[in-house]
């Protein structure tokens, strides 16, 4: 391409790797560095498509649009991890669906013999679900045919002279110290992988801004069962009261999963802003630095739309 430049993703979840593919195929000599590759957050995601509780609306509602498309597109090849599944979504009260829920293919309200118990309301709708292992794997097969490279380290200022003169900064909750956002706040995720009873459809509860979630999603012999989302808590070990109230919560809903076996159980940290950041900065040494972070539960589901915007913001410049 005639403006080609050089860019260094700093960050290998999935931003980090949608971001650095979207920028390498058209063109761009990308460099990823990352203390983890992939990024520990995003293998911990259930993952379902849905822009929950993140904002700027305007922006959400487009980026994720552009992301469901791209889904849609590779949940019919192989390999990817991703697939278009049927599924419900309830509530214990009687509220309206979100607004991105009904314009979904297949979305109808439940009637109540549909529901488990304790639920008043109900909507099916089809669905991407994302199988984040398999998928960062195929994010990173992906990025290498496209001649980026990945390089495992840390990066400690945004100044580095090693740094491209232009930075894609996808570090996530790292950017509370990389670009000193006093804004970003924690909020720990939790899920339990167990073997599968025989499921093929999700089930998630809208529990607005509880710490307890509810979501069961299939992944062929294994559901991921979640979860939790407790803010300002950021350390990563297990937390056997917590997998145990999500068993309950989820084999309450689902019967079939009281005799499922745990095999797994996987925590992340929720980057969490008041709005997603996607961004130009323009550093005293002249680099150009593109903040794309702060997504919160919705990196999955803003992942190719934000990249889409980097990309844009750097053709821009050209």
């Amino acid at each position: 391409m005639a403006n080609a430049e050089h860019v260094t993703v700093i960050g290998a979840g999935v931003s980090g790797l949608t971001t650095a593919i979207v920028l390498a195929e058209d063109g761009h000599r990308v460099q990823v560095v990352a203390e983890e590759i992939p990024g520990r957050t995003s293998l911990a995601a259930g993952a379902m498509w849905g822009p929950y509780l993140v904002e700027p609306k305007d922006k959400v509602d487009r980026w994720s649009r552009h992301s469901l498309d791209v889904f849609r597109t590779l949940a019919s090849e192989p390999n990817t991890g991703v697939r278009i599944t049927s599924g419900i979504e309830a509530s214990r009260h009687a509220d309206a669906p979100p607004d991105w829920a009904t314009t979904l293919p297949g979305f109808q309200p439940c009637e109540p013999d549909a529901l488990p118990p304790g639920f008043t309301t109900g909507y099916r709708f089809e669905v991407p679900l994302i199988d984040m292992p398999v998928y960062l794997d195929y994010l990173q097969t992906r990025l290498i045919a496209a001649c980026a490279t990945l390089t495992q380290a840390a990066v400690t200022s945004l100044d580095d002279p090693a740094l491209s003169p232009v930075v894609v900064n996808c570090t996530g909750l790292g950017a509370r110290q990389l670009a000193a956002d006093t804004d970003l706040r924690p909020i720990r995720g939790q899920h339990v992988v167990v073997t599968n009873p025989g499921l093929t459809e999700f089930f998630s509860e809208d529990t607005g801004t509880s710490p307890d979630l509810l979501c069961i999603y299939p992944h062929g012999d294994t559901v991921v069962l979640g979860g939790a989302a407790v803010a300002s808590r950021g350390d990563l070990d297990p937390d056997p009261e917590a997998a145990e109230a999500i068993l309950r919560r989820c084999a309450a809903a689902e019967p079939r999963l009281a005799q499922a076996q745990v095999l797994a159980h996987r925590i992340g940290v929720r980057p969490t802003r008041p709005a997603v950041r996607v961004e130009a900065e323009r550093r005293a040494d002249g680099r150009i630095v593109l903040h794309n972070y702060g997504h919160g539960g919705a990196g999955v589901t803003l992942s190719w739309g934000c990249a889409r915007e980097v990309e844009s913001m750097i053709g821009d410049r050209g």
